[in-house]
């Protein structure tokens, strides 16, 4: 019996499907968009579009970032959040121009983070909310251009001052995190408005139990004010539709280069 399409393994894409998926920004560059689309692997076939400078595929299934990731040399902006991803492959860290690194509400942890981040000298967003990290690694004070860093919902418990002091850093967040002591200059509330708006599922894009088991998870994390009070982390795996309610209009908050 043939395979079905999608399923455990993912939907596949198809260079067809990818160039189709193709768009202009409204400052002139190249994104492919295949964002939300029950993708599971890495669509190898989009090695023929290495001239592309900016991809989504956030609100998928995919578990792993390919080392061939640096094939892609002009990528300036590239988003993974909502995914399964537990580790960033090193050679990520080649992509000199990448200024937008998106890799919230995944499943990294501290080990899944290379230390050769401190090559992305370019960087200005980096988001790494919603994950299982508990400690930094301090070459992210080595990212002199970053503005904007997320951190919200992990397991940190200490804040370098190195990171905390980077020069042209504007907004931290770094909520719901279990500081085991008084952190400097770690500014108490949210200060990127779009950023806890990424996370919430559509009820029409969910299945009735998947809407469920959504209501119950979502109020029961807004009974605490710090992760580490919950007997157990929130869990909303397992969802049909991983999604998120992402502003439509992209241009309202993209950083500018």
């Amino acid at each position: 019996m043939p395979k079905k399409k999608g399923g455990a393994q993912g939907k596949k894409i198809t260079l067809k499907m990818a160039k189709n998926s193709m768009k202009i920004t409204v400052d002139g560059k190249r994104r492919l968009d295949l964002s939300n689309m029950g993708i599971a692997n890495f669509p190898k076939c989009i090695l023929k579009l290495t001239d592309i400078e900016e991809i989504d595929l956030s609100r998928n299934l995919i578990k792993k970032i390919p080392d061939f990731i640096n094939r892609f040399p002009k990528l300036r902006y590239l988003d993974f959040h909502t995914n399964k991803i537990e580790r960033i492959p090193e050679t990520i860290c080649q992509l000199e121009l990448l200024y937008y690194l998106d890799l919230s509400n995944n499943k990294l942890t501290t080990d899944g983070l290379p230390a050769e981040l401190t090559q992305l000298k370019n960087l200005r967003v980096l988001n790494l909310g919603l994950n299982s990290v508990e400690m930094l690694p301090t070459t992210i004070g080595t990212l002199k251009e970053l503005k904007e860093l997320g951190l919200f919902d992990n397991r940190i418990t200490y804040m370098p001052e190195k990171i905390t002091k980077l020069p042209k850093l504007k907004h931290l967040n770094v909520l719901r995190n279990p500081f085991t002591t008084p952190q400097i200059d770690v500014e108490p509330i949210d200060t990127i408005d779009r950023i806890e708006n990424l996370y919430l599922a559509r009820r029409h894009m969910l299945c009735r139990p998947c809407l469920k088991k959504c209501q119950r998870e979502r109020d029961k994390w807004s009974k605490v004010k710090n992760i580490s009070d919950l007997e157990e982390e929130p869990d909303f795996t397992g969802l049909i539709s991983p999604n998120s309610v992402a502003k439509q209009d992209e241009a309202s908050w993209r950083v500018s280069n």
